[in-house]
């Protein structure tokens, strides 16, 4: 709401913005040869060093383009800055960016399900059949099942044959698949490795065998060449410790009517484990990597040498030895199940020292497993707790615990992860668990981190956000481009709320650091308002009166600020003449000139106070409250657990009999009359436990618009609702003109503004988008979104098509493109706008259109 709070130009110093201000940044337009034109400046100078002057001066005129200002955001703090100085920042700059852009998105997961496999004997392997889209499980007695994919009913069953034991003797110990060929290569105990041929799937017929090895194999791994799959390497690890590799050259052809068993006793007498736990072909490495629990060699690695037939050995201790071993194809990374409940990340040509260690589970880890399309790693331990890593960040970004199945018995369960189906496969004896995380929407992220506030300047015709990495930024209402950004405007705190004064000239931010600070729009800090008092409080809402601020969300008492002590860069708070008279912290505030002040509370209640003299007029609670918290706790109830019903959250004035809109955490809209201190009317505006809502009314007091925590947004028709109260309180619902889910998670704000003359809605998310609306309730688009092409009409703002110099032919309204030769009919209608990141643009000058290179329209 605008107020008549003003801030002329002030006597106190400015304070220049600590962070970058980014105007579409110079250092991302620039090329090579504008970065040479800067080498060359310090080339030629005596020094080879220039002061801040010199360089802005000199780069500004040498390169040609951008501004002043922006070669002085080229130049750090120091006085004098030389060439390795200014790369040396520069690389910083976009170090930084790049951690702060990361957002790592943890998985969604559904119910696990669990499977029962028709047999009672632990299931030793699950692979997924990418020919048939079907999973195949192996049992230790030989069983096999194959389990559709998309709903993983069992669709066969069918046990393995092997002519060399009894049936009631067979005892499986690994199994791979062999894509390549369709076949899967099972190990017995009997010292043998089977091929069986799973294209008839009634028999599994056995195909050839692999015999005479002198130990029993335990684990197996199969390599396929991606660009040649004649190119193949099985890799067979023992009970003896040994390593033997089968290279085949001709796979698809025939497997073993030409191949080479390559044994090399040298280093088969360096690769002895006590107990080996699994073994991999790293064919980008042209490496053999296995792991064992023994200590000094928890990871050995086999290289091979071009022209060699031997193998060069490195190994890696561990304090009690690995369990399981993965490697990440992009990172270069192998990442380590310790025994002594680390996850290690290693760089696989440092055998000294791990790249890192992952603390976190605090029992042995058993399991391993990278998602090679994104930097994350699964890991599981030995107390069934599943946790997902951020590589870059080096953090736990999802626990998950008390899902799995508390299974009597030694079990030693394995992971098995579809990327592609996102599925997640983890074996518990004879029982198989089912993790599927929902499906990724694609969502337009117009902010790095979830959005907090968002706002509407009606001087420049922009769009202001906020989000929580503490950046703020300036749109293009007309277009959704991004005109400018301001990084870490309170550091590593969240901006949680933001203000305009009345000549929206000056942009207040609220932090999570306690401190509101007042900016002008070119990124300049002007002042600093203490309104924790030093501590890091989390400040709800920012209120600008007549002559005073009012800032608001930790205390009960409203803290105030008065015009006069913004003669310094940091202002203190002031006190409030009303005291104390909210029982709960103060969460939201509404003014209404000349001087009517509304504030509400976390325990419910709202006080209307006199802002002249600060004196609190009357308080207003629904009556029937309490009978609303006992049907929805039943005999439980009491104060502490419907603090989340009655808190009021949000409060709005509008100019109507029921000059009073409050929300809270019961998803109840409540309509008052603050002349009669009474309840007119109340509605639920969203059903569930949501938490609470957030609301927004329109300028005009017609429209109210409602949104959840699940992201969907409701438009209400308010026009005639309790336009002339009763004596009771009016229980219908106002009529629902639109609802729609714009977001895919919690709503944090939403905005009415009056652009030209469309009434738009503008709504902020926790799923980092930033969605501009169409009342009464369609979705135009995202801010930061994609330019695509999109029909004129479907923006909803008529003024917007595509941006390039071209001609417009008034006799019969086409727009003729002449680099494409081509045309677009466009409306009679076409008025002044922007390239349009919507969809395309159009601006109308003197009879000629300007439209940019993007072919978006041709």
């Amino acid at each position: 709401m605008h107020t008549d709070t003003h801030f002329t130009s002030l006597t106190s110093p400015a304070v220049t913005m600590g962070t970058r201000m980014e105007v579409a940044q110079l250092e991302s337009r620039m090329n090579a040869e504008d970065y040479r034109k800067l080498q060359n400046l310090f080339l030629v100078s005596a020094s080879r060093s220039l002061s801040r002057i010199q360089f802005i001066d000199l780069a500004w005129s040498s390169v040609g383009h951008g501004s002043e200002e922006e070669y002085g955001f080229l130049f750090d703090s120091k006085e004098c800055i030389d060439w390795g100085g200014l790369c040396s920042f520069l690389l910083m700059e976009l170090s930084n960016k790049l951690k702060n852009s990361k957002t790592v998105s943890a998985p969604c997961w559904k119910p696990p399900r669990t499977l029962t496999c028709p047999h009672r004997d632990p299931v030793q392997k699950v692979l997924y059949l990418q020919s048939s889209g079907q999973y195949l499980t192996v049992s230790k007695g030989g069983n096999v099942g194959l389990r559709d994919a998309e709903d993983m009913s069992l669709l066969h069953t069918h046990r393995l044959q092997n002519s060399t034991v009894a049936p009631k003797d067979l005892w499986v110990t690994d199994v791979v698949l062999l894509q390549n060929v369709d076949k899967i290569a099972v190990a017995f105990t009997s010292k043998e490795v089977c091929f069986y041929d799973f294209v008839c799937e009634k028999t599994f017929s056995c195909k050839c065998k692999l015999q005479g090895l002198n130990f029993t194999p335990w684990c197996l791994d199969y390599w396929v060449d991606p660009c040649n799959p004649d190119q193949a390497v099985l890799t067979i690890g023992d009970i003896g410790g040994r390593v033997s590799a089968l290279y085949f050259t001709s796979a698809q052809l025939f497997l073993f009517e030409r191949f080479s068993l390559r044994t090399d006793s040298d280093s088969a007498d360096i690769i002895l484990w006590d107990d080996l736990a699994k073994v991999r072909y790293l064919g980008s490495l042209e490496a053999f990597v296995s792991c064992s629990i023994a200590p000094q060699s928890s990871i050995v690695i086999g290289w091979r040498e071009k022209e060699s037939t031997s193998l060069r050995i490195t190994s890696y201790s561990t304090k009690d030895g690995v369990w399981d071993v993965d490697f990440h194809i992009g990172l270069g990374l192998l990442a380590t199940a310790g025994v002594d409940h680390h996850v290690l990340l290693w760089n696989p040509y440092v055998t000294s020292e791990p790249a890192c260690a992952l603390g976190g589970h605090t029992s042995p880890v058993i399991a391993v497993c990278f998602l090679q399309t994104k930097q994350q790693l699964l890991s599981y331990s030995q107390d069934k707790v599943l946790c997902l890593w951020d590589v870059s960040s080096q953090l736990c970004t999802h626990r998950l615990a008390g899902v799995f199945p508390n299974i009597q018995g030694d079990t030693h369960p394995f992971l098995f992860l579809n990327e592609e189906r996102q599925h997640l496969v983890l074996s518990f004896n004879s029982l198989l668990l089912l993790l599927e995380s929902k499906r990724e929407e694609k969502k337009t992220s117009s902010h790095e981190r979830p959005v907090t506030c968002v706002l509407y300047n009606s001087r420049f015709r922009q769009v202001v956000s906020s989000d929580s990495a503490s950046s703020v930024i300036f749109w293009l209402t007309d277009t959704g481009q991004k005109v400018k950004q301001f990084h870490r405007c309170h550091g590593d705190a969240e901006i949680s709320t933001m203000a305009l004064d009345v000549t929206q000239t000056r942009l207040f931010t609220a932090g999570a650091d306690g401190e509101v600070k007042v900016w002008d729009f070119n990124g300049r800090c002007l002042h600093r308002m203490n309104a924790g008092l030093g501590r890091a409080v989390r400040l709800s809402q920012v209120l600008l009166l007549k002559r005073s601020i009012l800032v608001m969300g930790w205390e009960r008492k409203l803290t105030v600020f008065r015009l006069h002590s913004f003669l310094q860069s940091t202002v203190e708070p002031c006190e409030w003449k009303g005291g104390l008279q909210h029982r709960g912290a103060v969460l939201c505030a509404a003014f209404q000139p000349p001087q009517t002040l509304v504030t509400g509370s976390y325990h419910g209640e709202i006080i209307v106070w006199n802002s002249s003299t600060e004196k609190a007029l009357r308080k207003l609670r629904p009556h029937d409250e309490g009978e609303d918290c006992k049907k929805q706790q039943g005999a439980t109830f009491n104060d502490s657990s419907c603090k989340h019903i009655q808190t009021v959250v949000s409060v709005i004035i509008i100019r109507r009999a029921a000059d009073l809109v409050s929300c809270g955490g019961s998803g109840t809209v409540r309509l008052w009359s603050t002349q009669h201190a009474r309840l007119v009317g109340q509605f639920t505006a969203h059903e569930g436990d949501l938490g609470s809502i957030v609301i927004a009314v329109s300028p005009c007091g017609e429209y109210l618009t409602t949104a959840d925590r699940e992201g969907t947004v409701k438009i209400w028709d308010v026009k005639y609702y309790c336009l002339t109260p009763g004596e009771g309180v009016n229980k219908e619902l106002p009529k629902l003109l639109s609802s729609f889910h714009p977001h895919l998670d919690h709503v944090t704000h939403l905005e009415m503004c009056l652009h030209g003359d469309k009434l738009l809605l503008l709504s902020a998310s926790s799923d980092c988008s930033l969605a501009l609306s169409y009342l009464p309730g369609e979705t135009v688009g995202f801010f930061g979104q994609v330019n695509k092409c999109t029909q004129v009409q479907r923006l909803g703002l008529r003024n917007t098509t595509c941006k390039c110099v071209i001609k417009k032919n008034t006799d019969n309204n086409t727009i003729n493109n002449n680099p494409a030769n081509s045309s677009v009919k466009i409306q009679n209608t076409l008025i002044n706008s922007v390239e349009n990141s919507w969809g395309c643009k159009v601006i109308l000058q003197h009879n000629t259109l300007e439209y940019s290179a993007h072919q978006c329209c041709a």
